[in-house]
């Protein structure tokens, strides 16, 4: 596509890409412009935000200068993003990573703990490359002025924890402007790195260039190809779920394996509007497909370490489960406006921390329950604290299902008594009667029988209506939402059953716009709408497809799969008239949602 060297406009949200190093991430636009950055961890305040104020946010640009025409890619089986400028006098190939390698190789040299490296090469003719790095730390809340250090390159007075280094001669901008930039011509086989660094916490290490850098990158493309390699899933498309399957393990926080929903606050569910959340955080609602998904496609290690955080998180608020957590465990996320960002393409307010982490919702005891259900499932075991904690989450939701809730879906328009939460806590004491006759935990089972079907009877007389020949969102009501089709999936009823036929047939009558599925319509509390919602849409594709009609469902999920960028990244929502992308951005969810339809696509595949 054609860009001019100077547009300054919003970029389609679709047009960045994610590069990470599985403690924060940093999003890049086609351009080349590194738009968003948060360090040292996903949800520390961004250090780079053009992504929601181009002129206030800051950015880290590296680009050719007049007109170019740009495509890119992912190199192989990694999360390493190369771009390539096509120019009327030659081509460029732009290299962005932020460097992961293994535990062996880091011994062997010093390497920074958070670093973007950039790799700028001509491949052809020559071309005239343009630099700017303007960082504005806090949120875009403060405007930095570099000081020159020479060999150890620029650091920033108002932010000291950062160091700018470059091949390219770079020197700071006019008196009132910030940040540094400058030109330089590279011509056929010449090859230039840059470098960020933050280091104020840890030890300073100023990384080298030249083989050293090259070393660097073949590291961090090796590990990840690694990584990828260990992959089970075969057969149909095996390169979408490795894709998703990397999407996640980027927005894995290492340290203590949780997942965030996405890199990003504040991306538009609808453009121009104020429906715009803070994601960065790790919610409960798919922990169960989260680990079904990493089971399955091979990878035990951060599966155990993804419900190590769970169970960790959840013991610091036990008996309560909050529906989400921040990196380390915490549910205290208070939630505020950054008035000085006019937000992304004017859609404001800009919101950090979340409010929705005080709700209360019911399905969450469900779905954590189902999550050490899955683990039990595939060969894992729970220790004796962990089988405590599992049969307190059961004491507290027969305790508390008869309470309304604000619903899977976080409305902010006050608690009812949700369908689809009191079929979680359903599942939950279902899950953990299996678990005590199965020997693995000691439960009080039949009481945890009896409350289940108990509210069994309850849904069935009040969460469905015969009227309208389907199950409905709220008891005696006649809404739907999507989450309906989840009663299927974690076998509340069978898929197949005449009451769960008719229910997706509603949904789709009612919420579809093709494959695409809203999570709900009408009053939630907030003005305006919302576009389709990924993983319910995916949650479509299981659904019909274990109702027997896989055809259909293996069309469903290509088109979905159709709406991924050119990098093949999801976000959360996509707009049914134009296709694209809204939301943050890459979203964890519908990348899980991929990987779950995919593995029972293939499932009923083998079974066929």
């Amino acid at each position: 596509m054609s860009r001019s060297g100077t547009a300054a406009e919003y970029p389609p949200i679709g047009d960045y890409a994610v590069i990470g190093d599985c403690r924060s991430a940093a999003l890049i636009s086609r351009d080349g412009s590194l738009d968003w950055l948060c360090v040292p961890r996903f949800d520390s305040p961004a250090v780079f935000a053009a992504l929601l104020d181009r002129r206030r946010g800051g950015c880290f640009s590296v680009r050719p200068t007049g007109e170019y025409e740009s495509s890119r890619r992912y190199v192989g089986d990694t999360n390493v993003l190369e771009t390539t400028f096509r120019t009327g006098a030659g081509t460029l190939r732009l290299r962005d990573l932020m460097p992961v390698t293994s535990e062996a190789d880091k011994r062997r040299e010093l390497w920074p703990n958070h670093q973007v490296l950039r790799q700028v090469e001509c491949l052809d003719g020559e071309v005239e490359v343009e630099v700017l790095c303007d960082p504005r730390p806090g949120y875009g809340r403060t405007t930095p002025r570099a000081e020159d250090r020479g060999a150890f390159g620029f650091r920033f007075r108002e932010e000291p924890g950062l160091l700018l280094r470059s091949e390219l001669p770079l020197a700071p901008l006019a008196p009132d402007r910030p940040g540094v930039g400058g030109r330089d011509t590279l011509r056929a086989g010449e090859r230039r790195y840059l470098s960020l660094t933050y280091n104020l916490e840890e030890p300073a290490v100023v990384p080298p260039f030249g083989e050293a850098a090259e070393r660097k990158i073949e590291q961090t493309l090796r590990w990840w190809e690694e990584w990828a390699g260990r992959c089970r899933f075969q057969g149909s498309y095996r390169d979408e779920v490795v894709r998703s399957a990397l999407t996640l393990k980027l927005m894995t926080y290492a340290p203590s394996g949780a997942i965030v929903a996405a890199p990003t606050t504040s991306l538009p569910e609808t453009m121009g509007g104020e429906r715009n959340w803070d994601y960065r955080y790790c919610w409960l609602r798919d922990a169960s497909l989260t680990l079904r998904g990493l089971m399955d496609l091979g990878y035990p290690a951060e599966a155990e370490a993804f419900l190590s955080w769970l169970f960790h998180a959840i013991r610091l608020t036990a008996p309560d489960v909050r529906i989400m957590y921040d990196v380390f465990g915490q549910s205290r996320l208070p939630e505020r406006e950054l008035d000085h960002l006019e937000g992304y393409a004017g859609s404001r307010p800009v919101r950090i921390g979340n409010e929705a982490a005080d709700q209360f919702q019911l399905d969450t005891y469900g779905e954590v329950v189902d999550a050490a259900f899955q683990y039990v499932e595939r060969g894992g075991r729970l220790d004796r604290d962990m089988a405590k904690l599992m049969v307190g989450l059961g004491e507290t939701a027969c305790e508390r299902w008869q309470e309304p809730d604000e619903g899977i879906w976080e409305v902010r328009g006050g608690r009812r008594h949700h369908t689809y939460s009191k079929a979680m806590c359903w599942v939950a004491l279902d899950r953990l009667v299996r678990l005590h006759e199965g020997g693995h935990l000691e439960a009080p089972v039949d009481r945890f029988s009896s409350v289940r079907d108990e509210i069994r009877a309850e849904i069935e007389a009040r969460g469905y209506n015969e009227e309208l020949g389907s199950y409905v969102s709220v008891f005696d009501g006649d809404e739907l939402d999507a989450s309906l089709l989840l009663l299927g999936i974690y076998g509340y009823a069978k898929p197949g059953d005449d009451r769960m036929v008719r229910t997706c047939e509603r949904i789709y009558e009612r919420l579809g716009s093709g494959p695409l599925l809203h999570r709900y319509r009408g009053d939630d509390g907030l003005p305006g709408e919302e576009g389709a919602f990924g993983i319910a849409s995916f949650w479509g594709v299981e659904t019909r497809a274990r109702q027997g009609d896989v055809a259909r469902a293996r069309a469903d999920f290509e088109r979905l799969c159709g709406y991924a960028n050119d990098v093949r990244l999801l976000a959360e929502e996509v707009d049914p008239g134009t296709g694209a992308a809204l939301g943050n951005f890459p979203q964890a969810f519908t990348h899980v949602g991929l990987i779950s339809a995919a593995l029972t696509l293939r499932q009923l595949e083998e079974e066929s």
